[in-house]
């Protein structure tokens, strides 16, 4: 997505969004993180005064259903990392802690509580086909008619770290990238494609 596009979809997610929309796809944006990565993330994984988001696992869960879920270490080693956020990010995370806490309260018959960011209204992780289904929805709103997928959030935000002038060796500490070579085909790709744009 274009940076214009990107701020249109995220907009349209605050605006028109379900429950946590707005939330998932602005931190997949502003982080670089797998989709799974983002759906085990635990609040312990979270330091708010150090605006960080560790992450430790990743959520396989094949048949979508939301108790038949594993946490599983991140795809390779290099996967585990400690990333910085902003104040506008952490500012959201906060209100999202508040208003699940509320949530946890309204459910507490039902609520299975293992900790988790992104939570159904039963305390299981949210459902990545949940995330696929909505994110359709908002892009048929907001007009946008490319193939995009949660991963594609990842090449955004690389894409944008690019063009901020963030170097190679953060971008890879930053997307989790265990072999540099990895990251040096995504950037070279997306280098081309901005001098492409700029001609």
């Amino acid at each position: 997505m274009e940076k214009e596009e990107l701020a249109h979809f995220l907009k349209l997610a605050y605006t028109e969004g379900l429950e946590m929309d707005h939330l998932v796809f602005t931190v997949l944006s502003c982080t670089g993180l797998r989709i799974g990565e983002l759906l085990a993330l635990k609040w312990g994984d979270f330091n708010e005064k150090q605006g960080t988001i560790r992450v430790t696992k990743t959520l396989y869960n094949p048949n979508n259903h939301f108790e038949k879920y594993q946490l599983l270490t991140p795809k390779t080693k290099g996967s585990v990392r400690t990333i910085k956020i902003d104040e506008m990010l952490t500012s959201m995370l906060r209100k999202h802690r508040l208003k699940q806490n509320e949530i946890k309260l309204k459910n507490r018959h039902i609520y299975q509580d293992n900790g988790f960011i992104f939570a159904r209204e039963d305390g299981h992780p949210q459902l990545r086909k949940v995330v696929e289904t909505r994110l359709k929805r908002l892009l048929k709103e907001a007009e946008i008619e490319k193939n995009i997928t949660p991963h594609s959030f990842r090449h955004t935000h690389t894409s944008l770290l690019i063009e901020a002038g963030v170097g190679i060796k953060e971008i890879q500490q930053r997307l989790g990238h265990t072999d540099i070579n990895t990251t040096m085909n995504i950037y070279a790709h997306m280098t081309a494609n901005m001098e492409e744009k700029a001609f």
